[in-house]
């Protein structure tokens, strides 16, 4: 390998091929883990290395290859043919003909043009190396870059001692990340001939925006010394909305990329303590946006500017302003009547047939405890809750990854979340209705006495007030509540049950829930079912009748309407970013249809989920 090396030197004629012969060199080094040749990998294989040596290779072919003249006097040579045509004695009909042709006085004019060119020198004039040159001028080079109404896709700042100005960053994927040319730390003399040094940095960046295309020429002194960077590509959610315009300590906010809470954002650089750049997906931009890092937006969670206030123990706060209503929407003929039967029945809860399946789970006393539920993650979640739980209440950012759900693995549960009287309590029934052979609700426990039609494992399962405390104690619910002195709950484990019997589990809970069931086991698929604008609530429940916690059925006021909205803003505010799909129950039917296809969804498509439901983290 040495031998080819020096011969290829002596004779430059394919360095490239050189180039590819010590990579090659290289990588079997670094298979073998070889200390030292990662750095040099990483050199022989950079954009302006491979630039430079097809320049050199040019440059050897012009100087190997170059269109020099055969003799630098073509007409003093055209003169001595005539006189020695001249001199033949009895010339032929050729030496006639071409006396003849040099002597026409274009061809004369020809080759009085060729002397003139072959004694012409076109080489450069360069100026003279100056005796004593600056060390930082040896290091000095010109930079063009050709924009196109595109971004230069770099920031810059200055150094207030010295006025001096430097590349701040590249922004990845940008105009100037894409040449290779510019770096962090370059420092910048020129732009466009003109003198930067003592300017402003909003100054300099007038002179770079006054030419929207065509070629920008910066010249620029290298940073000596580049650090490496092994970026390892993220995926996140966002847990907060973010605007650069409303923030003040962004270094530039025009490189700034907004976003909101439940986005899926791909770090693509993280070197930069305090400001990743990220692109939010799905996205068509090449070019990367500036966003604060995970450590930089928890110090700005407080800040004034923050446009929805992450609140970090949001989990544990109910959100529902309407606290004497249930979650079954009355919404034709069939509903008032059940309502009015379980009025008339003065019961406390009721439960639906189905061809001889109890759909057990759709009681009254189990949907009005939850107002004043405590849901399992109040008591566990700092001892119970796996990574993604803690980082989604503790930190600004989710890591997530894409997944695909295999044939063979248990579905994901399904979980309703919606504000009182939106109608989640009615879409699950009917889509259990449906397919009562594919989809399941869980069985309640409750302290309560069961009645004489009842059943054990049937509408509850029913247990000791000591037993139910000591499940509440071992975090075995996913929510738990009291009603009329007795309590109610749904376990972890009649959630599992079903998943594991190769069924889907459908239930609707209360946000307060919904940490306790995004974890790696259950996989929760959140469909948020948010209320239709005003008008068409009104118009959708003209006929229908909202049951009281007292059993009291009467028509819906504007008041119900209003706290519904509330309710809703509410939600969307504090967890819209657990949310992975957002439906509007504008129509019962059209809705229903909706549900069903993001059920599909849900267990067919690839998803974002947290990163710890893949590989989760040992407690």
């Amino acid at each position: 390998m040495r031998q080819a090396v020096e011969a290829q030197v002596l004779n430059p004629q394919n360095v490239r091929q050189v180039l590819s012969e010590l990579m090659e060199e290289v990588r079997k080094s670094v298979d073998q883990d070889v200390d030292g040749v990662e750095v040099l990998k990483e050199l022989l294989g950079s954009s302006w290395l491979q630039s430079l040596l097809k320049v050199y290779e040019v440059l050897q072919r012009f100087l190997r290859d170059s269109p020099s003249p055969a003799l630098d006097y073509a007409s003093g040579l055209s003169l001595q043919l005539l006189i020695d045509i001249r001199a033949l004695p009895g010339c032929s009909e050729d030496a006639k003909e071409l006396y003849r042709l040099l002597r026409l006085p274009h061809l004369q004019a020809l080759l009085s043009a060729h002397d003139t060119v072959a004694q012409k020198d076109y080489e450069p004039a360069l100026a003279p190396i100056p005796d004593e040159l600056p060390d930082e001028e040896e290091a000095t080079r010109v930079v063009c870059l050709v924009k196109n109404k595109q971004p230069l896709g770099a920031t810059i700042k200055r150094n207030e001692i010295t006025g001096e100005i430097f590349i701040a960053r590249v922004i990845h994927g940008g105009l100037a990340d894409r040449s290779g040319l510019l770096h962090a730390g370059d420092r910048i003399i020129e732009v466009n001939g003109f003198p930067v040094d003592g300017l402003e940095p909003e100054q300099v960046i007038q002179v770079v925006q006054a030419r929207s295309h065509g070629t920008i020429m910066f010249k620029v002194i290298p940073m000596t010394e580049r650090a490496v960077h092994n970026q390892t590509m993220l995926y996140v959610r966002a847990m907060v909305d973010y605007s650069p315009q409303q923030d003040p300590s962004i270094p530039c906010a025009d490189a700034g990329m907004s976003f909101r809470k439940g986005d899926v954002l791909e770090i693509v650089d993280q070197s930069d303590a305090l400001w990743w750049q990220a692109r939010k997906l799905p996205s068509s931009v090449a070019c990367a946006g500036l966003v604060p890092s995970s450590n930089m937006l928890k110090r700005k969670q407080r800040e004034f500017w923050w446009s929805q206030p992450y609140q970090p123990h949001a989990c544990v706060q109910t959100l529902s302003t309407v606290e004497e209503e249930e979650d079954l929407m009355a919404i034709d003929d069939r509903c008032v009547e059940a309502d009015e039967e379980a009025f008339e029945s003065e019961d406390d809860d009721f439960s639906s047939n189905i061809e001889g399946i109890y759909l057990a789970g759709f009681r009254r006393s189990m949907r009005l405890c939850r107002r004043r539920a405590h849901s399992v993650t109040q008591a566990s979640c700092h001892t119970r809750c796996s990574s993604s739980c803690s980082s989604a209440l503790c930190c600004p950012y989710e890591e997530v990854v894409r997944h695909q759900r295999h044939p063979e693995d248990t579905h994901r549960l399904l979980a309703l979340v919606g504000p009182s009287s939106v109608g989640v309590n009615e879409l699950r029934r009917r889509l259990i209705e449906m397919n009562p052979a594919v989809f399941f609700g869980p069985i309640p426990h409750t302290t309560r006495a069961p009645r004489g039609y009842e059943e054990s494992g049937r509408e509850y399962h029913f247990t000791s007030r000591e037993v139910f405390d000591n499940m509440v104690y071992n975090n075995r619910f996913l929510e738990y509540g009291e009603y009329k002195g007795n309590l109610y709950g749904t376990s972890i484990q009649s959630v599992k049950d079903i998943l594991i019997n190769g069924k889907m589990c459908i239930i609707d809970i209360e946000p307060n829930a919904i940490q306790a069931v995004r974890t790696h086991e259950l996989r929760a698929y959140i469909i948020y079912v948010k209320p239709p604008p005003l008008e068409r609530l009104r118009e959708s429940r003209r006929e229908s009748l909202i049951t009281t916690n007292y059993y009291i059925n009467r028509p819906f006021k504007d008041e119900d309407f209003q706290e519904m909205e509330d309710s809703a803003r509410k939600m969307e505010t504090h967890y819209g970013q657990f949310f992975d799909h957002v439906m509007v129950n504008n129509d019962l039917q059209d809705s229903c249809v909706q549900l069903l296809t993001a059920v599909t969804r849900a267990q067919d498509e690839p998803q974002w989920v947290p990163s710890g439901w893949i590989r989760p983290t040992p407690e």
